[in-house]
Formats: C-alpha cells, structure tokens, sequence
C-alpha cells in the first residue's frame, strides 16, 4: 500500500490497552464466579423487608409496568434494572419482569469470534443458556417480583411456526420479513450482524444458517410477547437498548399493544444513564428536536464544566465506556512523522464506526453502508491530489465486547492494493489519540461515529452521510444522497477551517445537553476495581430509592410513567 498504515507509536509487540475495560467488554463466563455481579437485595434491604413487601402489595393495584430484561445473564445491565424495578414498584406500580429461561436459540448475548464458536452455534445455538437464566432468576425472584418466563408464554404451535417461518422464508427476502406488522426480519438481521461482528454476511460459512436462527428467535420472541400483554394489563413497557433480538421485537411488539415504551442504555459518562421514549436511543437522538436544549441560559459556568468533560474524554478519565489506550499520542510532530503526512497540506479526517453496530434502517442514510461511503471517498480523494483523506478507525474494532471481524483496513486492502497517495489510515490498534489527529485537518467526515458531538465543540466543520446523532441539530453539513455528499467535498478545503464562534457555541450547548441532561445519574452505582464488570450497585436503604431521594431516579420514573421527558436539569443541580 503506498498511503501509510500506522501501527502505533510503541514499540513491535506492545500495544497498548485501555485503562478499563469498555462496557460493551463484559463477557458472562469471566464474571466473578459468576453471580458476585447480581445486587444482594434480600442483604440491601433487610432492615426495610416489612416496607418493601407492603410497597409490593400496594402496587399490584398500580400501573403495570414490564421490565422486559430477557437476557438475565447481561451483567452490565441486569443489576441497573433491577434498581429502576425497586424504584418504580416504591412509586406505586405493578412490576413485570420477563426472563428467557433458555428458549431462544439465538440472543444479544451470543458473539461468535472463531470458526469453532460458530458452528457448535449453528448446530446447538447458545451455550450460556442455564448461567444467563439463573443469573436473571437470582436478580429478580429475590425481591419478590412478577417474573414471567418465556416457556411459559409459549404453546407448542408456537415453536413450529417459528421453525417453518425460519426454514422457508427465502434468505434474500429475511431483511424486509414482516410478520403481524412486526419487524421480525430486520432485528435479526442486526442480531446476526451484531453476532458476526461484521456489516454483512458475505463468505461466512454459517451466516445463513445462524442468521435463521435469530429469525426463529424473533418469531418466538413475539409470540410469547404478544400473549404476555394480552393476558396482563402492562401500559407501560421498559427495555435495555430497544435493538436487536430479543429487544427489537419486544420493542415493537410493545408499540402494537399500545404498551407506552421507554428504552435506556448506559451512558459514557460514570455512573449514568441514557433513556428514550418511544424508540431505540439510535433513533430517537436523530430526531430529538433542538428546542430541547437551544433555549437553555447558557453561562461561562456551563461552557467551562462542558470544555473540562470534552478535554477529559481524551483520555476517558470520566468515562467508564471508552476505548483510549494508556497513554495515546497528542504530540501532532509525532503524530505526522508516524502517519509519514504533512499537516501543512490541506487534510481531510474520517472517522469511522464499528461496521455492524446498529445495522438498523436510517431514512437520511447517504450511502447503503459506512464501507461503501469509505470506499467511494477513497476513489474520490485519489482524483483530488490536492487534499489529503487521513481515515481513523475506530478502536472499537479491537477493544468492544463484540470484536470486529470485518475490518476498514481489510476491506480497504481488498479494494485498494495499493491506496492513492494522498490517502492515509491510523488503524484500531494504534496509540494516535483521534483527537489529536483530527484538529490538524481542515475538516472532518463522519458516518455514524457519536465524536461528530465533540468535533463539533472543537469548532471542526463535519460533513455527515450517515446516522450520526449530531445530524439535524444545526450544526453540521448533512448529506442525504450521495450527489449532496459529493458535491459537499467538492466544496473542501473550506476557506474556513473553523466553524464560526455562534455556531461553535451552539455545539457546546448541545454537548453539554448530550453529554449532562440526556445522561441521567444514579448516584447508587460506584465504579467497580473490578475489571469485568464496570459498576457496582451501593448497599442502600428503600428510603434511597423513594421518591425525592435520587434526582436521576426521579427523572427516569417520571419519564417512565408519567411521558416527561429524560432530561436531567444539570443546569440547575450541578453548577
């Protein structure tokens, strides 16, 4: 290749890693001894046992409520929804909580990173199945929770509908497969997507055959969801990330019940949260309007508490999801000696995402994929000899739970044996803090990657052509077909490689919107020293789960059962 890889800046055979492991790193099998990570409730609130079980009698009476883990064995997320259980049962609901008790042949638990892993799963499915029940049972029965199992839900028809629907739906037709409404086809793709760690399924040679299986999970899954509401009054539905399967589809089976959703997911910052309504966070921060935050009293206050969180990110030392290495690279001199380019050319960054995360339909997408939007600016950059593309991939690729196993660099090899000589790429593993490298460029392109946020703060103009969040908040140049996006480059270098000081303002309020009000605290969650689990829930007493006790807390169970929005008023409670 003639344009540059760029290794690290360590020496041969030493790498760095990440100070902590990401949060999407927490694998079932290296868990303590495998139940140190679940809350000890019955310990937690002994003294409070008599108020807890009265608070559970009354809110029987109470609104339903399904919390719908499925995935007992999620160690990163179990424990925060048996918290949000507690609270919401204190708030006078009537708490569900439904657990796959080893039903589904195939779930968002099941990564295959061998050849091995993936044909035993082919033939037999997932190999974690009594851990992961147990785990879920372990979390929930000892509060004396509704739990709600999936065997129990499902009738023999079932399983036989599941399996024809599996076997014979013709393999290109499965994407667009649509069973009672319900996005059955869609979800497993992603599943499978997610499983694979790749954009697609070309040469692997048990897609088909695992893909299938995610079908027959969806089609189980809306079964056994479908009977779950219509035999219990549940108006209102909470789910962890609202994707893939089994989520996705208990998602929209919610909606076709008219059950009113909310989905949460960890946020990046320590000890927080992210909620949603309605809609996987992956969509619903696409189109969250910016009256939400423009209107905020922006003070010196705020805009220094947001540049002290950004600048931190550079080395995640607030974060407890991020993929910085010890250490990385800031010095630009080494940074352009390494990469072997001169910064005192005009340079373009690109900064990629993982390729099979969220492989969801996105309206505004400008491209089919991120590799293909990849793969045709290379093609364009090496007919413009006067502007240099310097890719960054993402360090997820190595670093996250689910390992990548379609890689941008591969697939630019495959392309390009040798790439044009003004295109040059850092890869996943290397110690170049992102950062760094992207405030020597002129401007910036972003397909799906959240850093769009950040850039953004940093004055960076940004182009966007795929489903990053940072789209739609008026702040960066969105594409929504490939001939805006082509003619958007034409555009580059700007004459201009700073955004106006309004519009960099602008991008500050929504970072500190994103990054303090949208990620909700639990001030009951302390890091953990341990390296596989993140977090650890503080023994605390029923009174700190009353309401009152938690703003985030409230903020969460308002938003819940109440429809009000996920905002946490950080403007009010942290200066």
């Amino acid at each position: 290749m003639v344009g540059k890889l760029v290794r690290s800046l360590l020496p041969p055979g030493k790498e760095q890693a990440a100070k902590r492991k990401s949060m999407s790193q927490i694998e079932p099998a290296q868990v303590d001894d495998g139940f140190g990570w679940i809350p000890d409730w019955r310990s937690f609130l002994a003294d409070d046992w008599h108020e807890w079980e009265k608070a559970l009698a009354e809110g029987k009476n109470g609104p339903g409520v399904l919390i719908g883990t499925t995935i007992g064995g999620q160690a990163a997320l179990t424990p925060i929804e048996s918290i949000l259980a507690v609270a919401l049962t204190l708030r006078g609901a009537n708490v569900h909580v439904l657990l796959c008790d080893s039903v589904l042949p195939a779930c968002a638990n099941s990564v295959g990173a061998t050849p091995e892993e993936q044909a035993q799963f082919a033939e037999s499915g997932p190999s974690k199945c009594e851990w992961c029940s147990k785990s879920g049972r372990k979390t929930f029965e000892q509060l004396g929770l509704t739990v709600h199992r999936m065997s129990e839900l499902l009738q023999a028809d079932d399983y036989a509908e599941a399996r024809k629907i599996a076997a014979h739906t013709p393999y290109e037709s499965i994407r667009t497969l649509e069973i009672d409404g319900l996005p059955v086809g869609e979800h497993a793709v992603a599943g499978a997507l997610r499983y694979f760690g790749r954009g697609d399924l070309e040469g692997e040679e048990h897609g088909e055959r695992i893909l299938r299986r995610y079908v027959e999970a969806a089609m189980l899954t809306a079964r056994a969801g479908m009977r779950l509401y219509k035999t219990n009054s549940i108006p209102f539905t909470l789910l962890n990330h609202g994707i893939y399967v089994p989520h996705g589809i208990l998602a929209a089976v919610a909606k076709s019940c008219q059950s009113k959703l909310s989905t949460w997911a960890v946020g990046y910052r320590k000890q927080c949260t992210v909620f949603s309504h309605d809609d996987t966070y992956h969509h619903t921060m696409l189109s969250e309007p910016t009256s939400a935050w423009e209107g905020l009293a922006w003070t010196s206050e705020l805009e220094a508490m947001t540049l002290e969180y950004l600048q931190s990110r550079w080395l995640g030392t607030n974060d407890w999801i991020y993929f910085t290495g010890e250490d990385p690279a800031l010095d630009a001199k080494k940074i352009a000696e390494e990469i072997g380019i001169d910064f005192a050319k005009p340079t373009i960054g690109f900064l990629t995402n993982v390729v099979w995360d969220a492989q969801l339909h996105y309206p505004a997408n400008a491209f089919q994929s991120m590799m293909d939007c990849i793969l045709k600016t290379v093609r364009y950059f090496g007919e413009r000899p006067d502007v240099q593309l310097l890719i960054r991939v993402h360090p997820a690729e190595l670093r996250g739970f689910v390992k990548s196993r379609q890689k941008v660099v591969d697939e630019l090899m495959r392309a390009f044996p040798e790439l044009p000589k003004n295109v040059f790429v850092i890869p996943p593993e290397s110690s170049i803090s992102t950062y760094a490298a992207i405030q020597q460029c002129n401007a910036a392109i972003i397909y799906g990657t959240k850093t769009g946020l950040e850039l953004t703060s940093m004055g960076i103009p940004v182009i966007v052509a795929g489903e990053a969040w940072i789209r739609n908040k008026g702040l960066t140049l969105d594409a929504n077909t490939e001939e805006e996006y082509f003619a958007l480059l034409d555009k580059l270098p700007f004459a201009e490689s700073r955004l106006s000081e309004d519009k960099t303002r602008r991008a500050k309020m929504y970072a500190f919107h994103y990054f303090f009000r949208r990620m909700i605290p639990l001030g009951m969650l302390d890091p953990s020293s341990s390296s596989n689990v993140p977090y650890k829930v503080r023994p605390t007493r029923l009174s700190g789960f009353m309401p009152g006790a938690e703003p985030g807390l409230d903020v969460i169970c308002d938003g819940i059962l109440k429809g009000t929005p996920f905002v946490y008023p950080a403007e009010k409670l942290l200066v």
